[in-house]
């Protein structure tokens, strides 16, 4: 009973950060809200082993998920950072500016 209610409220919180994710409004907010699903994903994962009677199994592949979420964290930190993320395309020239 317990665990079936803190599954449910991940998938609300879930939902929560996906709604953030998509609707922003700063490129961290995003950053952080794609962090927060990871994070709940994680949890998602080892709640559905325990219920599965797996969690051995399931929590190898938990953490494997938890260090690539928090890899590319990093790299979208990093270039979101460096500008990369922020440019725009444009067709005036290379640095947005009119010749």
């Amino acid at each position: 009973m317990i665990i079936g209610l803190a599954i449910v409220a991940l998938l609300v919180t879930m939902g929560l950060a996906l709604i953030r994710a998509i609707q922003g409004p700063t490129v961290y907010d995003r950053i952080l809200a794609a962090n927060t699903f990871n994070t709940k994903t994680v949890l998602m994962i080892a709640a559905l082993g325990f219920v599965a009677q797996e969690a051995e199994d399931y929590l190898d592949i938990a953490l494997a998920y938890a260090i690539i979420g928090f890899i590319s964290t990093l790299a979208v930190l990093r270039s979101a950072e460096s500008g990369v993320l922020r440019q725009s395309k444009s067709p005036e020239g290379s640095n947005g500016e009119a010749e």
